[in-house]
């Protein structure tokens, strides 16, 4: 009887160290799970800052504290509220972590908008881990655009010359003779008095004969003056002939 109470006692003792020692065994033998964490950092963030950033424009995903190894799938959807895409998968991507259970995504960029982050790794115990986030970018210029104040090639400066016009009063004076108007055209000179007016042509060739061209009315005075001198004569004629005939 008192074999069997030993037996029965060392049965017991036994069961009991089991069931002891099993959750230990577990444990060494499976990964924690769940135990980290992942942040959204901004591309100019260290990454080993265990900050979140929400609002972002270039930016990164950052895990810590996972186990060493794990292998973890990541999906980014548009998450807008009233938007027909929410939901939608924008990015996605996998990665394995580090020894020491860290590791981040290369920088990466969205357009301007609400944006939901689901992080699925191995050994994960109930639902993925999540964050909602940002991002807002200032707006990009626009290359070509002009910026104000700057003058625009091709254009005229206000009291600049068009090319090909001529500015008033520029170019090479024309000399011109004393007492003429500038700029007026020549007109034919007015026959002095007494010169009638002729041709050059008609000048030129009483010139090449030697003898003054007669012009106007110097034939008519000339004609009158060779009566005159005559008449004179004849004049002078004649008295000195009525002498002589008084003297015989």
């Amino acid at each position: 009887m008192r074999r069997s109470l030993i037996s029965a006692g060392t049965l017991v003792a036994a069961m009991a160290t089991s069931l002891l020692l099993a959750p230990t065994a577990s444990a060494s033998g499976n990964p924690k799970g769940d135990n980290g964490t992942v942040k959204i950092h901004d591309s100019k963030t260290g990454e080993e800052l265990r900050k979140n950033e929400p609002k972002v424009c270039n930016f990164y995903l950052d895990a810590f504290g996972f186990d060493a190894g794990q292998k973890v799938d990541w999906h980014i959807e548009a998450w807008a509220k009233n938007d027909q895409d929410k939901g939608t998968t924008v990015k996605s991507g996998l990665l394995t972590l580090d020894a020491d259970g860290h590791e981040r995504t290369e920088d990466m960029t969205l357009p301007n908008g609400q944006y939901k982050l689901f992080w699925n790794f191995e050994g994960e115990n109930g639902k993925a881990k999540h964050k909602v986030f940002k991002t807002d970018c200032p707006p990009a210029e626009t290359p070509g655009t002009e910026t104000p104040g700057t003058e625009t090639p091709g254009t005229e400066t206000p009291g600049t010359e068009t090319p090909g016009t001529e500015t008033p009063g520029a170019g090479t004076p024309t000399p011109t003779t004393p007492g003429e108007t500038p700029g007026s055209s020549e007109s034919p000179s007015p026959n002095a008095p007494g010169e009638q007016g002729g041709t050059g042509g008609d000048d030129a060739k009483g010139d090449s004969e030697g003898n003054l061209a007669e012009t106007g009315s110097s034939a008519p005075v000339g004609a009158m003056a060779a009566v005159a001198v005559a008449l004179a004569g004849a004049g002078a004629f004649l008295v000195m002939r009525r002498r002589k005939a008084q003297q015989h």
